[in-house]
């Protein structure tokens, strides 16, 4: 699925109120980001994996990106698309934040454990993918709502990406697998943050006119 399907970006700015039903569904995932990030973090520092540490600060801020976007529902759309801003600048910092650990997991040669990994990470693909169905039908609104359904999926692809970086750490005996995952995950929510970024620019542009 690629992240520059930009069908919204055409179509005349969202000014209305978000749809019915969409406020309990950003309460439902920001509970469970803030479940996933406490399980990934104790589990990556025992593991001492990257690609879970990652995951957990990618939960972390897409807790953030929930309630932010909670806060902003009732709100105007140039709003909306400045906090769509706000959370295209938490993804790349996140993925900023990652090439850098990955970096120095590489210089220290740490062998992270597979089996808590890839436990981890089956966990945390079940809880992103039933975030990810209840957010599917609000995935065409506006800037705000198309990052929070950005957030979700990148989730999902990385909850896959670090199940196989389990299986390569237990079958090579070395870190680079989950080095490579990380590192793919940073990169992931640098191009989602970019995708987000023009398509709240596009917003506040046309609420100009």
């Amino acid at each position: 699925m690629s992240l520059h399907h930009d069908h919204a970006f055409d179509d005349a700015p969202n000014e209305g109120p978000a749809p019915a039903g969409y406020a309990r569904v950003l309460w439902v995932a920001l509970l469970v980001n803030a479940l996933m990030f406490a399980v990934e973090v104790g589990a990556g520092v025992r593991a001492g994996s990257v690609s879970l540490l990652a995951d957990a600060i990618d939960f972390f801020g897409d807790g953030a990106n929930y309630a932010l976007s909670l806060a902003v529902l009732s709100l105007h759309l140039a709003w909306r698309a400045r906090a769509a801003l706000l959370k295209a600048g938490s993804m790349a910092l996140f993925g900023a934040g990652v090439l850098a650990r990955a970096l120095w997991s590489a210089w220290h040669g740490v062998v992270p454990e597979p089996a808590t990994m890839g436990l981890v990470g089956l966990l945390a693909f079940a809880a992103n993918v039933g975030v990810a169905v209840l957010l599917y039908r609000y995935r065409g609104g506006d800037a705000n709502m198309r990052s929070v359904w950005l957030c979700t999926r990148n989730d999902a692809l990385g909850n896959l990406a670090v199940i196989a970086a389990a299986a390569g750490v237990f079958g090579t005996g070395t870190s680079w697998p989950d080095l490579l995952v990380a590192t793919a995950m940073a990169l992931l929510a640098l191009t989602a943050a970019w995708s987000v970024t023009r398509h709240a620019l596009g917003e506040l542009r046309a609420g100009r006119r």
